[in-house]
């Protein structure tokens, strides 16, 4: 598992700079980096969008992509990362979707997690399935998340 100690350093060496989407971690992954002396050489900001209309007006995850696939999918996970790249000019976008629980969430089950990371070199997401009641899986999709932003880092090292 990945601490924020590590992403804050590794990405103060390499020169990047980072972004975060944030759905089900409401903030959580910005407040592990804050938490951290040094964050604001690295850390440019951070978009919690919890609703599909934030998600929306805020990253331009495109309407007909959350009508379609739904919040809680690769696409959008990829969208918002992408979108909160572009919004704060960032070297790394990274995003979090998915459903806490307890109750299944647009036909996606609790645990079901998106992480997604959006470089100059190209977008991706990876899926979770995680476990435990809604604070267990928030904060596996934080240390997730803490964990893409670290290997995205050490690709695109600017040192």
């Amino acid at each position: 598992m990945t601490s924020a100690d590590e992403v804050v350093a590794q990405a103060a060496a390499g020169g990047v700079t980072l972004a975060f989407a944030e759905s089900l971690t409401g903030g959580a992954v910005c407040s592990a980096l804050v938490s951290v002396p040094g964050a604001s050489q690295v850390l440019l900001g951070g978009i919690v969008s919890y609703t599909v209309e934030a998600k929306h007006a805020l990253l331009g995850v495109p309407a007909e992509l959350l009508d379609e696939r739904g919040p809680v999918s690769e696409e959008v996970a990829i969208a918002m990362a992408t979108g909160v790249r572009a919004r704060l000019c960032s070297d790394i976008g990274v995003s979090t979707t998915g459903v806490a629980g307890p109750d299944p969430h647009d036909g996606k089950q609790p645990g079901t997690v998106w992480v997604g990371v959006a470089t100059a070199s190209g977008a991706s997401a990876h899926k979770l399935a995680l476990s435990g009641d809604r604070a267990a899986i928030r904060q596996a999709a934080v240390d997730r998340a803490l964990d893409a932003a670290l290997a995205a880092t050490s690709e695109v090292s600017h040192a």
